[in-house]
């Protein structure tokens, strides 16, 4: 159905300042005029809306945060006499005539979100504001790589990415913009996407007590609206607006190691060696910016590093990959190849006058590449083959806000944006993104069918598709690890599934208790890495003394036992964009203590694992634990939720939980993701009275050929009322790496499970620690759960049960 364009005037025949003048519809939006805007309203998912409003006769194309295959649906809408209302299943839109004004409720007609009625969107000089009247007791969530609080009801945030040095629990802007936020009120919630790359401004409610509003320095006014019934399937909408996170190799989920910087080759084989000896797991190694000929990238120091290519052999050999630092910045220099290529390809930011801007950074005076051109992706492809040819898998994308020496990047600076054309106002905040981009591109061409890894510090909306983010420059202090603890579960509550912070804190000494705690929590993190400044204590695990490496060699291993788990979790974040750290905002939306500032840390690791952070300063914490019923991972003791609990956590124990009617497959201990397992699978289930169901999956973990069925995928199913534990028939042509179950009964009497054949044994998520004192002997906690039932079986490939009664 078509409507023509139609005049508009007030019932008493005149026109409202603001007013739509005229406007049409038709099968897939709204087109509509006022006297010095244009419209358009478009219906992309039964609760996704996006909104356009724009100055100029056509729309800005800002289409570099969204994911591919995005297609307005057909819409039916009514026609009122001082509205059009446009309807889906899931929202009704009201656009208000007199003025023009947006209203969004739901199919309950509950009003989620609607407009200021005086200020709508307006434009202050270039900048344009949407206003949004503040609903009762409304919350903000998200907003990604942000310092503050979880609700960050009552403050206002910049969107303008700056390399932060050392930034402090208040501190904005930072190195990652995501324009994305969620807001809760009466049961509802919904979600928010601006999208404009332009210096953008978020204020939820910050110095009144009227709106929230969100704007862009210059640009259209251009937001997706999301409504669904719960938090995450709004990131689930939001995911796929913005594209998912593809699956990373499973080496990368391991533990990697940095430093500021590991030189010379010696120092790292014997690092890594190190590793080895003490049994401690680890991944990766990775090379800061000491491996280059004086900081330019594409290069090595030959004296620190005379045959990269038998070096890496050798970590290979031990089971280790290599990630390199890539800096953006091309230092102008004769004979430097990378220069004097990009200069004969014309693949630099300009001035307006065509000459190549230079900034001054790690290397001296340097150009930078412009990623949104066609040809520079093509130029840094070839360049970076130089790294994957001599056998490095992972990248690691720093300086990339982009940082210079004075960090105040000239504003007229000329970017490409594929032939459009634009300022650094437009582009400063993608240009990590399309780094990120570029990298991830040529580093799968190049790896030739092998999943490379990708970390970034800099990112926009979307740069889930392309990177991992980091929390950059971090301190050594237990306010920074407790800060990113929220700023991780932020991130995942914006679409970023795969984040992580420096463990032990980039900048100064952490002492031994708080590297402990921190590589503890770090342990249930999606990226976990320790790094440490140049002029710092190391921050390898034994460099702390024998008492705080036992405690992080504790859990290290734990990650690598639980990796069925992490890699389950990561394959569902690829699928459906659900984080791996959830705030407990995603599953108790609505629980007012989720929003304690006591509480506030709070994640669950994946679906049934609950982390509570402490500070390292601790040894009795009251924690809270939301609905249901919770087990001490490490002691089985059981807790009521929906209440504070008093806990005690030393050092060497952080508080960790099993959720009632959780299934946590657990492997055998590996030093390496590159290494397999033995062929017995654990299934740790815990009794409860709801069921549950837990996705398995496994592939290959390094290639790409699950994406033409080389997987193992299959159901598990907890039923409390049959007392039944089913697996559904198994998915994908991969053989699993496991032959046989060992299913632990958590909870379960044995007088419950005498059907089955069942043994008891004492088991230990962690082991007991050292007495290293010869004088005053201590005896410490040993955490094990005392005479666990459990029974054994075959994996079969059919669909089976296991039953018990």
């Amino acid at each position: 159905m078509i409507v023509e364009e139609r005049k508009n005037i007030t019932t008493n025949g005149t026109s409202v300042r603001g007013s739509l003048l005229s406007y049409r519809l038709d099968t897939f939006g709204f087109y509509g005029k006022t006297e010095s805007e244009n419209i358009c309203l478009e219906v992309y998912e039964e609760g996704m809306v996006r909104v356009r409003i724009s100055r100029n006769e056509s729309f800005d194309d800002f289409h570099y945060a969204l994911g591919n295959n995005l297609n307005p649906k057909s819409i039916d809408f009514l026609e009122k006499e001082d509205s059009i209302v446009i309807s889906t299943s899931r929202v009704e839109v009201s656009i208000m005539k007199f003025p023009f004004r947006i209203i969004f409720r739901n199919e309950k007609g509950e009003v989620i979100n609607e407009d200021d009625t005086s200020f709508g969107t307006s434009w202050i000089g270039e900048q344009v504001t949407t206003y949004k009247k503040l609903q009762p007791n409304e919350k903000f969530i998200g907003l990604g790589e942000k310092t503050g609080p979880l609700n960050k009801k009552g403050r206002g945030y910049q969107n303008w990415n700056t390399d932060h040095f050392g930034y402090d629990k208040n501190t904005d802007p930072l190195y990652c913009s995501i324009p994305f936020y969620m807001g809760i009120h009466n049961n509802m919630s919904y979600g928010i996407y601006l999208n404009n790359s332009h210096k953008t401004h978020f204020n939820f409610g910050a110095s009144n007590n009227r709106f929230s509003s969100f704007s862009a320095d210059a640009g259209d006014m251009d937001y997706f609206f999301i409504h669904y019934d719960n938090v995450n399937d709004i990131i689930g909408s939001y995911s796929r607006l913005t594209g998912k996170m593809g699956l990373p190799p499973k080496w990368s989920l391991g533990y990697q190691q940095c430093r500021y910087s590991y030189y010379p080759e010696a120092e790292v084989l014997n690092t890594a060696q190190t590793f080895r000896d003490k049994e401690i797991p680890a991944d990766v190694i990775v090379l800061d910016i000491h491996y280059m000929d004086k900081y330019k990238i594409f290069t090595w120091d030959k004296e620190r590093f005379p045959c990269p290519e038998t070096m890496i052999e050798k970590l290979k050999a031990l089971g280790f990959k290599v990630v390199v630092m890539c800096d953006p910045g091309i230092k102008v220099e004769e004979g430097y190849k990378a220069y004097e290529d990009g200069i004969d390809k014309d693949v630099f930011i300009k001035y307006p006058d065509g000459t190549n801007y230079e900034g001054e950074v790690w290397p001296g005076w340097c150009h930078f590449p412009d990623f949104t051109k066609e040809e520079t992706r093509e130029w840094w492809t070839d360049q970076l083959k130089s790294y994957s040819d001599v056998g490095i898998e992972g990248f690691w994308n720093d300086m990339n806000e982009i940082a210079t020496w004075g960090q105040s990047l000239p504003e007229l600076i000329e970017f490409d944006f594929d032939g459009v054309k634009g300022s650094t106002r437009k582009a400063r905040n993608i240009y990590g993104l399309m780094m990120a981009k570029s990298t991830w591109e040529a580093a799968r061409k190049n790896l030739a069918g092998k999943r490379p890894f990708n970390l970034t510090r800099a990112g926009f909306a979307g740069i889930q598709k392309y990177a991992a983010v980091w929390t950059g420059d971090n301190v050594a202090s237990d306010e920074h690890m407790l800060l990113g603890m929220r700023m991780l579960n932020s991130m995942g509550l914006s679409g970023i599934p795969f984040a992580g912070f420096d463990a032990g804190g980039f900048i100064g000494n952490a002492s031994e208790n708080l590297f402990a705690r921190w590589i503890s929590m770090a342990a249930f993190t999606p990226f976990f890495r320790g790094h440490s400044n140049v002029n710092t204590k190391s921050s390898e695990p034994w460099t702390h003394g024998e008492h705080t490496e036992e405690i992080s060699k504790n859990y290290i291993s734990l990650r690598y036992r639980l990796m069925p788990y992490v890699y389950a979790t990561f394959y569902e974040a690829s699928e459906t964009g659900t984080p791996v750290n959830r705030s407990l905002a995603i599953n108790y939306t609505h629980d007012e203590n989720v929003y304690n500032e006591a509480y506030e840390n709070e994640f669950l690791f994946g679906s049934s694992i609950l982390v509570a952070p402490v500070s390292s300063e601790k040894e009795i914490e009251k924690i809270y634990l939301p609905e249901g019923e919770w087990y001490d991972l490490f002691t089985d003791q059981k807790y009521a939720g929906n209440q504070e609990t008093l806990i005690e956590c030393p050092v060497e124990k952080l508080p960790v939980f099993a959720q009632a009617s959780a299934i946590i497959p657990v492997q055998s201990q590996v030093y390496s993701n590159q290494e397999k397992p033995d062929q017995l699978l654990e299934i740790h289930l815990y009794k409860g009275e709801n069921k549950n169901s837990f996705v398995y999956y496994e592939d290959d973990g390094e290639s790409y050929d699950f994406e033409s069925g080389s997987y193992y995928k299959r159901s598990i199913c907890y039923d409390p009322q049959l007392q039944q534990l089913s697996f559904s028939q198994k998915q994908g042509s991969f053989e699993s790496n496991f032959s046989e179950v060992k299913l632990y009964f958590h909870g379960f009497g044995t007088d419950e499970l005498n059907k089955l054949s069942i043994e008891k044994e004492d088991y230990r998520f962690i082991a007991p620690l050292s007495n290293f004192d010869p004088i005053d002997s201590v005896k410490h906690e040993d955490y094990k759960i005392s005479n666990l039932p459990y029974t054994t079986f075959k994996l079969k490939n059919d669909e089976f049960s296991i039953n018990w009664k």
